[in-house]
């Protein structure tokens, strides 16, 4: 049986793998996007499920920078209970790099989880490596403001974590210096066979991206490179399909079987990486010299993989299919929302029962309250629909469908006023932070829905509107080019919005439902 790359198709990126309590896990970055750290879970390492997101409380991301937020979770298990690591970044701005590393712990994945531990904020990426004498270590990547290199990632810094006083302990010790790819982050030991392997990703999370092995007898160093360095890398094959290979994370089978999970992309046209950063998985092993190697051979990331013994089927290639009619009484965990938690207070299923009556908040350029539900792009192929009412009363006041992939980058049909018209259909684009209005108006009738969709094939997408309870679609204006929806640290996001610059929450729009159908369900 053979395992299909990427598994976790779509925004996905920085994977950490565990095995705890006879299952697998793995925990993605989610960035501004909330809730953070989405987890999934698999019992065989071929089919894979969304299981829970852990930050859905005691997280403030309002204000934080586009590629900010929440940064590389690590997951552990010891002790009975699960540890959750993570980064918030606050800023990137050079020379100086804004970051707060936290720890959580937790009975189960799915919580309850503990009150915020604060760590310390001298780089990211943290991870909390449990060594056999019961001692723990917080290593994080090491930025040094003073270096010439606009990367400033200096190599990995490890600490002593004391979990009864839920504080750092002892003075921070440099353990590893970068090797000539730079650009040290993403930290992970494992005891193997007397030896620490410290994983690391280097050479920058784009193209040059890799996983560097080192090991040493002591915990804190010196560490010797794998002579055969980088382990794993795509960076030498730029027509491949899975790019930037790196960010790596072990486990082990049951039956022994060695794995990684790491980070990759699937460029469109070699250039578009429109999806976003993608979990794919490696079958490795330990050579006779006692080094981390692709089952395959080379550094190169498999397309497809070897299945653990006894998995009963392999993983099938599909297009993703999600679809939401807001019935309720609680929100879908698919959805996502930009920096704020989505609430009763701007996104009801009870208030209009049937609907989700969105309200509306700031600017679809606001870093604070931009009132979005939205889902991940999974398919290069795919077609959303959706419908809603809404009674705008002036230009300032908007609600409708979009292609997100941050506040610089983004296609937005929307509902709106225009004072000499009235109720119109509009098309908004924001392509690397330039803005352009479509000129062109299609005026609405006032008390029907409108539906709206939008059909996106790899560098393309093409949206369509219709009016009344069965509508005939038609074009909205010309197919757009959304080559630029890529790019960034995260993926492309469709889905629905509602804006008021007028007074805030001043208008609300009441959404019927939302259909997400993947290239194979068209």
């Amino acid at each position: 049986m053979m395992i299909q790359n990427p598994i976790l198709k779509g925004f996905n990126p920085d994977p950490c793998i565990i095995r705890a309590l006879d299952t697998y896990y793995i925990a993605v970055s989610s960035f501004e996007w909330l809730p953070g750290v989405r987890v999934y879970q698999s019992q065989d390492l071929a089919h894979w499920e969304h299981c829970t997101d852990i930050l859905t409380d005691q997280i403030d991301l309002r204000g934080n920078p586009k590629n900010c937020s929440i940064w590389a979770p690590q997951l552990s298990y010891a002790d009975n209970l699960f540890y959750l690591l993570y980064t918030d970044v606050k800023s990137t701005k050079r020379p100086f790099k804004d970051v707060h590393n936290f720890v959580i712990t937790a009975p189960t994945i799915q919580g309850p989880w503990s009150e915020t531990v604060y760590l310390n904020s001298s780089g990211f990426d943290p991870s909390l490596f449990h060594d056999e004498d019961g001692r723990k270590w917080l290593l994080n990547a090491l930025w040094d403001y003073r270096m010439l290199e606009s990367n400033k990632s200096s190599g990995i810094v490890m600490q002593e974590y004391d979990s009864r006083q839920q504080r750092l302990i002892g003075e921070p010790v440099k353990i590893f210096d970068c090797t000539p790819l730079k650009k040290t982050e993403a930290p992970h030991i494992y005891k193997h066979n007397g030896y620490y392997y410290l994983i690391t990703a280097e050479g920058g999370t784009g193209t040059g991206h890799a996983v560097t092995v080192a090991r040493s007898k002591q915990i804190d160093g010196p560490y010797e490179v794998d002579p055969q360095n980088p382990m794993l890398t795509s960076r030498d094959q730029p027509q491949y399909p899975l790019q930037c290979a790196g960010h790596g994370s072990l486990v082990q089978t049951p039956a022994g079987e060695w794995y990684m999970a790491h980070l990759c992309t699937r460029p469109v046209e070699g250039k578009y990486a429109i999806l976003g950063r993608e979990t794919a998985l490696q079958q490795v092993y330990w050579n006779d010299a006692g080094w981390l190697r692709l089952t395959a051979g080379g550094h190169t990331p498999q397309l497809e993989v070897p299945a653990p013994k006894g998995t009963f089927s392999a993983q099938q290639e599909q297009g993703y299919i999600f679809e939401d009619f807001f019935e309720g009484p609680a929100l879908d965990k698919t959805w996502n929302t930009l920096r704020i938690l989505a609430d009763d207070s701007w996104c009801s299923l009870s208030q209009r029962p049937g609907y989700l009556r969105m309200r509306a908040g700031e600017s679809i350029q606001s870093l604070f309250q931009h009132h979005v539900l939205a889902i991940r792009q999974t398919d290069h192929h795919f077609r959303v629909e959706t419908a809603l009412e809404y009674q705008p009363g002036s230009y300032l006041q908007m609600a409708g469908l979009l292609l997100y992939l941050n506040e610089e980058d983004y296609l937005y049909a929307y509902v709106s006023y225009e004072e000499s018209v009235g109720k119109v259909l509009r098309m908004m684009r924001c392509e690397a932070n330039s803005f352009t209005l479509v000129p062109q108006v299609i005026k609405l009738q006032d008390d029907l829905p409108v539906h709206l969709a939008v059909e996106v094939q790899a560098t393309h997408g093409q949206f369509y509107y219709g009016v009344g309870d069965e509508p005939a679609w038609k074009r909205l204006f010309e197919m757009q080019d959304i080559s630029f929806l890529s790019g960034g640290f995260t993926g492309n996001f469709v889905g629905i919005a509602a804006h008021d610059m007028q007074q805030f929450q001043g208008s609300y729009a009441d959404f019927s439902h939302f259909l997400y159908h993947g290239k194979d369900h068209l």
